[in-house]
């Protein structure tokens, strides 16, 4: 029988949707207090390829991503979720919501999202949280699925991801006990 392994440690990231100045900057404050310091902040992107959260939180939307300092167990994605969707309830206006804020983690090979909405191919993570596999790496970046968001699947956030990922692996090669 194979021997049973502790999953490799995973690097959080967060991508940060928003329309204000003020509201990216009320984010960007709160996760850090949750995580700790920020290691990766990616340039603002235009949100424009679909129109899904206008109604809420009106058009010319951003979205940035952020990755913390330290690197996480992947048993962690549901509880991040959670309190992610805790922070967008403390952040909102009268109109609904200032920020989105997918959680999700990369390791050497994927990355993957946190959602609270069903799909065939996401697994529950249990308390109403599934893993939405977004991509997989190979040929020099992360390769999207038909199920991965527009906006991740066009490339833009190709450099930054390589960046998150380069980061990544120099940690745990820094980090993993020596066999």
């Amino acid at each position: 029988m194979a021997k049973l392994e502790p999953a490799l440690p995973v690097k959080l990231l967060v991508a940060v949707l928003y329309r204000e100045a003020a509201a990216w900057s009320e984010a960007l404050s709160a996760l850090r207090a949750l995580w700790g310091e920020i290691d990766f902040e990616g340039h603002d992107h235009a949100f424009d390829l679909t129109d899904y959260y206008e109604a809420e939180m009106g058009s010319g939307l951003w979205r940035r991503l952020l990755s913390f300092g330290h690197l996480v167990p992947p048993e962690n994605l549901g509880a991040a979720k959670l309190r992610c969707n805790q922070l967008e309830d403390e952040l909102a206006g009268p109109a609904g919501r200032r920020v989105n804020l997918d959680v999700g983690y990369l390791d050497n090979g994927k990355i993957v999202l946190a959602s609270v909405k069903a799909a065939a191919h996401k697994i529950h993570l249990g308390a109403g949280v599934y893993a939405d596999l977004c991509g997989r790496y190979g040929h020099g970046h992360y390769q999207p699925f038909e199920w991965t968001f527009p906006d991740f699947r066009d490339g833009r956030y190709d450099t930054e991801l390589g960046a998150i990922r380069a980061t990544y692996l120099r940690q745990l090669k820094t980090s993993r006990p020596k066999r």
